[in-house]
């Protein structure tokens, strides 16, 4: 299985390296079952974070039509012009996540990101995932009407707003939608993923490498729906 991890100006560097680290980690464990790759929607080039100016190198365009997985990473820091370094010695009165981060991600509906993203929802051989500000990205491009997700715990609201069933839990599988929540859930997350691709076995071996045990139950709507809670 090939995963398209998708790099985005402004993107947040924990959310994209987590989820990278465990996935190559998974395809050695595998022997070469799965490979990952940064891909952004305009192709090849370094794309700057919103955290301290970090710069990862984009190898490839996201392709909706390839089998595979495609992550969608959430958003960190100020805001600027896009690809502007950002100005990390601001007053931390100047610095509000939750006023900044909706505009960062906003941002990338202004580019091709949101018709491929399209594609790729619409290829039954692609699994889609987000972590923390990447699922209201998938959100405000109007694709997870009516499903359920979840995303950093000072974005459900707006996930809810947007006609998602926002889910206050730390991954959820929806079909073919996983979707994480803040900051460490891109481990769990990305662990999870790799446990679906190619199986508990190398899911395991690569939470032992990590020193990281996965936290929390995948959220799914199936089963009895708890009652006097």
């Amino acid at each position: 299985m090939h995963a398209q991890i998708i790099v985005f100006d402004g993107f947040d560097p924990l959310d994209v390296i987590a989820p990278y680290e465990v996935l190559y980690a998974g395809g050695t464990a595998s022997g070469g079952a799965v490979s990952v790759e940064l891909v952004s929607a305009e192709g090849p080039r370094e794309v700057v974070s919103g955290t301290g100016g970090l710069a990862l190198r984009a190898t490839a365009a996201l392709n909706p039509t390839r089998t595979s997985l495609i992550l969608v990473p959430g958003a960190s820091g100020r805001v600027g012009e896009p690809g502007e370094v950002p100005d990390h010695n601001a007053g931390a009165g100047e610095w509000r996540r939750d006023e900044f981060i909706p505009v960062l991600l906003g941002r990338t509906l202004t580019t091709e990101l949101p018709a491929l993203l399209k594609a790729a929802m619409d290829n039954p051989e692609v699994t889609l995932s987000a972590v923390c500000g990447g699922s209201l990205v998938l959100a405000m491009a109007g694709l997870l009407e009516g499903g359920y997700a979840t995303t950093h715990h000072m974005g459900l609201d707006m996930l809810d707003a947007t006609g998602v069933h926002a889910v206050k839990a730390r991954i959820i599988e929806d079909g073919d939608l996983i979707t994480g929540a803040g900051v460490t859930s891109s481990l769990d997350l990305s662990l999870y993923l790799l446990e679906r691709m190619v199986g508990p076995q190398i899911a395991h071996a690569v939470e032992e490498l990590f020193a990281h045990e996965r936290r929390g139950t995948v959220w799914r709507r199936q089963g009895s729906v708890p009652a006097g809670l």
